[in-house]
């Protein structure tokens, strides 16, 4: 396999991935300084984390009042709720990966790759958006 050069749409799928991951991380640090040093108030107090911690999805939803989804969005006043913003970005990086190889895809005319791409694209919105749901 030596010899073997990476594509086009390869080198830019995997340059933004990586400065996706980057960003990310970086909001993950960023988050976990708010929450650590109080910089905002939590939703759940950490000398209580511990208690919630050892609870079942179920039973840590109904005691924290916390409602599944995007309800998070309307809990960003709190610094507890703040890692789910890089969180929920860097799931939506592979997403902007594929919209940024979509242009040399298509100007190299690879139907099939547009078309999967596209699929791909769809698939992962639907699933983000929620409206799919597994289990309870």
């Amino acid at each position: 396999m030596a010899g073997l050069k990476p594509t086009e749409e390869q080198l830019a799928y995997a340059s933004l991935l990586d400065l996706g991951r980057k960003i990310g991380f970086i909001g993950l640090v960023i988050t976990f300084i708010v929450y650590l040093f109080q910089l905002l108030p939590s939703y759940i107090p950490p000398n209580e984390l511990l208690s919630y911690l050892k609870l079942n999805l179920h039973d840590y939803l109904e005691k924290t009042g916390i409602q599944q989804g995007w309800y998070w969005v309307t809990m960003l006043k709190y610094s507890d709720f703040l890692p789910f913003l890089p969180i929920c970005f860097l799931s939506f990086v592979t997403i902007f990966c594929f919209f940024r190889i979509l242009p040399i895809l298509l100007k190299k005319g690879d139907k099939v790759y547009v078309l999967l791409s596209i699929i791909q694209i769809l698939i992962l919105l639907l699933a983000a958006s929620g409206i799919l749901k597994v289990g309870h």
